[in-house]
């Protein structure tokens, strides 16, 4: 039986993440905000550092790291809150369909929109910080967001769930998610910091392990937890 339960979920969650996808396609507002947020605080950050004071390979990491989630965050809200205009949620809910299979998509979708804008924020940070990532350093690199990513949205969209029916819904989505993103933000910021060192790349498969294991424990943990965020 359980043979026959499982393609149901996966086609399910492919139609959610391409409903969502669909969406956002056709309005590109969550996505064009992301970037725009994105490549200005690139710019930012780069016309207020002092190349005396700090390296480029120490600060790149860091305002990466900085980028990716709060930009992030903008993608994650719009997840749920989208469905909030003529309560399409509830049609979404009372469809004879699993919530699981609902969160699986959800996360899917938002893993896109996240990829999408770190595949436009690295190549943005290595051109204005003049990184070295045009050998092994930038699939590296793209490897550890990847595997980052999995987890920031694991966590942000069963919050963006959480907190899409109050009125604060714009500050307690950061204020809930933020301190559950630290444990995979941080080995993500340290491999990347000891990728662009030129480190070699054996002394970043510990951070790896650690990312893919934070990922499994977020992915499976939000999974089981997002069908009782949505009861009245």
């Amino acid at each position: 039986m359980s043979a026959a339960v499982a393609p149901s979920v996966l086609a399910t969650a492919l139609l959610v993440a391409r409903k969502d996808l669909l969406i956002e396609y056709r309005t590109r507002s969550a996505f064009l905000a992301a970037l725009t947020f994105a490549l200005l605080a690139v710019v930012i950050f780069r016309f207020s550092w002092d190349p005396t004071a700090v390296a480029a390979i120490d600060l790149a990491p860091g305002v990466l790291w900085v980028i990716f989630v709060f930009s992030g965050l903008l993608g994650l809200h719009r997840s749920f809150g989208g469905e909030q205009a003529d309560r399409a949620i509830d049609g979404l809910l009372a469809a004879p369909v699993s919530r699981e299979a609902i969160f699986l998509g959800k996360s899917a979708a938002n893993l896109v929109f996240v990829a999408a804008v770190q595949l436009v924020a690295i190549p943005a940070v290595a051109l204005f910080y003049d990184l070295p990532v045009a050998g092994g350093e930038l699939p590296a690199i793209l490897l550890v967001a990847l595997l980052a990513a999995v987890g920031l949205v694991a966590v942000g969209t069963l919050f963006s769930a959480m907190t899409v029916n109050t009125r604060l819904a714009e500050l307690l989505l950061p204020m809930l998610a933020l301190p559950f993103f630290v444990p995979v933000v941080t080995p993500a910021a340290l491999a990347t910091a000891r990728i662009l060192a030129g480190r070699p790349l054996a002394e970043i498969g510990g951070m790896l392990k650690l990312l893919g294991g934070f990922d499994l424990i977020f992915v499976v943990a939000c999974t089981l937890a997002f069908p009782f965020t949505l009861e009245e």
